[in-house]
């Protein structure tokens, strides 16, 4: 567990232990690290928290979560999956959070990023030209981005394969990527939009 760091002005991430994780061979469903991320956004009236999650013995961290929601008008925690409800009762219950991630209940400067048919929300930073997305798009090797297993689709009442899924998230490369903060493995913080267009491209393809 480490303690918030600041991406860029208002952006910040940390990561901690989740609960449930066992180690598990690559592309099983229980493909993922140990430490997984979450990111606090500050705006003018505004704190925003993605996927959260607190961790152990937190007291001394929740200080330091207190020192940036202290004086926000709003505080809002958006999910990206529902598998990532994570800690958010318990930090909307600290500080009267709002949970909606409806369009129109979402703070100024947050957009959300419906991956339709993928079970998913992501949602998009414009200040920062940052993309938050949850289960979808891994931290991959060297850096980069990587997706999902297979596996971790099975469950979709949709059915997609890797390949249908490379095709529901080729529209994010119109926009201006920058930050890509994933939830499991490194972030990407910088040429988002590249390292995403190669995960695409290692695909199966569709045909």
């Amino acid at each position: 567990m480490q303690g918030l760091e600041e991406l860029c002005p208002r952006l910040w991430r940390w990561t901690a232990p989740h609960p449930d994780w066992r180690p598990s061979p690559p592309g099983s469903s229980g493909d993922w690290d140990r430490d997984v991320g979450c990111v606090l956004y500050e705006t003018d009236g505004a704190a925003v928290f993605f996927d959260p999650l607190l961790p152990p013995a937190p007291a001394r961290f929740r200080r330091e979560l207190d020192r940036r929601v202290r004086g926000k008008e709003r505080v809002a925690v958006l999910t990206t999956i529902g598998w990532h409800r994570r800690s958010r009762d318990a930090i909307a219950e600290r500080y009267r959070a709002t949970t909606s991630r409806a369009k129109a209940s979402l703070p100024a400067g947050i957009e959300s990023v419906p991956i339709r048919g993928a079970g998913e929300t992501m949602f998009w930073l414009p200040e920062h030209r940052a993309l938050i997305p949850g289960d979808r798009i891994l931290g991959g090797e060297r850096g980069g981005l990587r997706l999902c297993p297979e596996s971790w689709l099975d469950y979709l009442p949709s059915k997609i394969k890797r390949a249908q899924l490379a095709e529901l998230l080729r529209p994010l490369l119109d926009l201006p990527i920058e930050l890509v903060l994933v939830s499991h493995g490194k972030p990407v913080l910088r040429r988002g939009r590249a390292s995403l267009e190669r995960a695409l491209r290692q695909a199966p393809s569709a045909a």
